[in-house]
């Protein structure tokens, strides 16, 4: 799967052929770097049911099938990948954590990364509300995708979707708000009676509207780990996941 370019912003038309009917696939597999067997299941993915209720005679199919699939599949990929590299996380934060991937925020903001809703084929209602940047809409495309990604190509070519677009955002910390790390890095310290934990902020900087602090944690007099926040608590966080990451290393 090769990276993915940046999306020229062009006018909605490019993405379309024969005048609204079918999506560009040629354009969605030349962003993603992905070719794909069956264009049609692909198409289907991008279908809104507000565009199908509008060419009834035209006998397409909506997404909403792709989207129940594409839930599943996305759950399974996370909680694979959270089970393999989270070998010190509890199962109870794999659950906040997993929630916090998963949620439509979360997936809304993937599928725009992505430019999905240039993709997108809905009817002219949903397009004059604004349904294009609604984000239950744009979360429900990517599971589609998703749905319809797996029926195309396998679970593998799914997982190295996520590898490109979703797990480099776990590890660096882009759900750390839905996590205490902190408390999980005292909790495996404690194992140790010979250990105790502090937290520094070594480094302030940036006017006082966008500051930004560097945290060391310290662990038995040497730095475990080191993060850096906007605030001092985001700081300290994202340092305690780094040294929970040594750890799991």
């Amino acid at each position: 799967m090769a990276g993915s370019p940046a999306l020229a912003r062009l006018p909605l038309s490019i993405y379309y052929k024969n005048g609204g009917d079918k999506m560009n696939v040629n354009k969605l597999e030349q962003y993603l770097g992905i070719n794909f067997n069956n264009r049609q299941l692909i198409q289907q993915a991008f279908t809104h049911s507000s565009y199908v209720n509008e060419h009834q005679n035209k006998h397409f199919s909506d997404n909403e099938r792709l989207e129940f699939l594409g839930d599943a599949v996305l759950e399974l990929g996370i909680s694979e990948y959270l089970f393999k590299n989270k070998k010190n996380m509890p199962e109870g934060e794999m659950t906040k954590l997993r929630a916090s991937i998963v949620c439509e925020a979360s997936l809304a903001n993937f599928a725009k990364g992505l430019a999905f809703n240039e993709f997108l084929m809905l009817g002219r209602g949903e397009e004059q509300t604004g349904g294009r940047e609604r984000p239950s809409l744009l979360a429900d495309v990517f599971e589609s995708f998703l749905g319809a990604l797996y029926l195309d190509q396998g679970f593998d070519t799914v997982l190295l979707f996520f590898d490109q677009h979703i797990y480099p955002k776990i590890d660096t910390g882009a759900f750390s708000h839905a996590m205490d790390y902190k408390s999980q890095l005292q909790e495996l310290v404690q194992q140790y009676k010979d250990r105790h934990i502090e937290y520094k902020i070594v480094e302030e900087s940036g006017p006082s509207h966008n500051k930004e602090f560097i945290a060391h944690v310290i662990i038995k007099n040497d730095v475990g780990g080191i993060g850096v926040g906007r605030t001092k608590k985001e700081a300290e966080q994202r340092a305690a996941k780094h040294a929970l990451d040594e750890f799991s290393n």
